[in-house]
């Protein structure tokens, strides 16, 4: 159950990432609002997955989660470039978050 807590902590990240731009500098209430429970969600799954995973694993795949999905999201629906470096640094933190998985004791 720890993985699927630390799964979905990922998964909701990454709509915690993409629902950050459209608070406008949090000048909007709602995109705000939506903001803020947001990362309250990703936390709280987060949280979960730490109760039996260590801290220092969880975190990582957490934010490699976070991150791998912030950039296969800004390339596919904002248009953002794809470069040779954001390819290969998108590989690398895929290959880490499956090296910590494959790694832990867990």
């Amino acid at each position: 159950m720890p993985w699927a807590f630390l799964a979905l902590a990922g998964l909701v990240e990454i709509a915690w990432s993409q629902s950050i731009k459209p608070t406008q500098n949090f000048t909007r209430p709602l995109p705000t609002l939506l903001c803020f429970v947001l990362a309250a969600i990703a936390v709280y799954f987060l949280s979960r997955s730490m109760q039996t995973l260590p801290v220092g694993t969880a975190y990582a795949i957490f934010t490699g989660i976070g991150a791998a999905g912030a950039i296969g999201l800004g390339i596919v629906v904002h248009k953002d470039p794809v470069t040779a470096g954001r390819t290969i640094a998108l590989a690398l933190i895929l290959g880490g978050v499956v090296l910590a998985r494959l790694t832990n004791p867990e």
